[in-house]
């Protein structure tokens, strides 16, 4: 089976035919999304959250993106995989930049890695990419930064700000970015760097004129109740029917119905009355 390239979701862009990213954070996720035929998949440091029960993405390690990233890996065959990059593995210089990439891209297996930065973070990308190492940009909400951000709030509402996101997106566009994720961005100032950019873009709450769209998977299966995002729908709400099989089996086996016998192995009368002697 062929593997999604960042080729390929050029080529969509150019055809204006929808790119579909998704989260994963280990094998069995990683296997679900791939198999469904997602073009990417993302292993994001949203994991902290809805895998590791952190407050926020900033306590996140390299060590634990690249024990994550592998797992993914060997759950997906067909879509481009992603890394993420953590707080702090790429702001301290290029030099740590340039390894800590290296090590997500090589030790992880992922096809390219995603840092968090506008302009600030342009020339520090071109270097990355000149290194052999593909990168996907992220602008708008940055969760790594909300603090200094205000919180998680809507990016670019006001012309200080669409300036900075459009200039971002430009300046990671010519420093080599192949993919560029917007994140809580207003849906026409969205619209309008998707069609300034060569690179196709991925909205997460960036209206419906991205090139494509993510959502963490845990959040659209209802795997994550902690809070839900404006921008986040749930196609599935699994978490109340995983409470209701949890009780059930409980309940079985308190009550002695489970294991029934379908579930047992048995043995031949003789040798048990051959142990008995």
């Amino acid at each position: 089976m062929r593997r999604v390239t960042a080729a390929d979701l050029y080529q969509k862009k150019a055809k204006a035919e929808k790119i579909t990213m998704l989260t994963a954070y280990d094998y069995p996720l990683a296997t679900i999304v791939d198999r469904a035929g997602v073009d990417t998949v993302l292993v994001g440091d949203s994991l902290g959250m809805v895998v590791l029960g952190y407050e926020s993405t900033v306590p996140v390690t390299l060590e634990e993106m690249i024990h994550h990233t592998k797992a993914a890996r060997r759950g997906v065959s067909r879509a481009l995989l992603i890394g993420d990059m953590p707080f702090l593995a790429y702001h301290v210089s290029d030099e740590q930049a340039i390894a800590n990439c290296g090590r997500l891209f090589k030790e992880g297996g992922c096809e390219m890695v995603k840092l968090e930065g506008g302009t600030e973070m342009a020339e520090r990308v071109r270097k990355i990419v000149d290194m052999g190492i593909p990168v996907c940009g992220h602008i708008g909400l940055t969760p790594q930064t909300s603090i200094k951000l205000g919180g998680f709030r809507v990016q670019g509402k006001d012309v200080a700000g669409a300036q900075y996101q459009y200039d971002s997106a430009k300046a990671l566009d010519q420093a080599g970015a192949q993919l560029l994720v917007m994140e809580c961005v207003p849906s026409p100032l969205a619209k309008l760097i998707t069609e300034t950019v060569s690179m196709p873009t991925i909205g997460i709450g960036a209206g419906p004129d991205c090139d494509g769209q993510v959502l963490v998977t845990n959040d659209m299966l209802g795997l994550f109740d902690r809070f839900q995002p404006k921008f986040v729908k749930k196609y599935v709400d699994l978490m109340p029917e995983m409470d209701q099989a949890v009780k059930a089996y409980m309940q079985e086996v308190e009550s002695g119905t489970f294991p029934a016998p379908e579930h047992e192995f048995k043995m031949d009368d003789s040798l048990l009355a051959e142990l008995k002697r």
